[in-house]
């Protein structure tokens, strides 16, 4: 029976290694959410309907009305939550 000796050098590369691959596998899930639902939206940003109705209304903040759903885009409430949207 042969002994491997693994060194702190070598759990730091695989742990540099997983990670990458993590990233890997997570990013395209975050990619393909670009746009979102009213309830998602309200939900980021702990509001009512009615104030998301009014941010409609006051054009504070872009919507896309598809087959009787708002969608947002998720660009445009980032801005928002900066201060940035106008």
């Amino acid at each position: 029976m042969q002994i491997e000796i693994i060194t702190e050098d070598d759990l730091r590369q695989f742990k540099a290694e997983l990670l990458n691959e993590i990233k890997d596998i997570v990013k395209p899930q975050e990619k393909a959410k670009d746009w979102l639902k009213s309830a998602e939206v309200r939900k980021m940003l702990n509001i009512s309907p009615g104030t998301l109705q009014n941010l409609r209304i006051n054009r504070t903040l872009r919507h896309t009305k598809i087959g009787g759903m708002m969608y947002y885009k998720l660009e445009d409430i980032t801005r928002l939550l900066e201060g940035g949207l106008q």
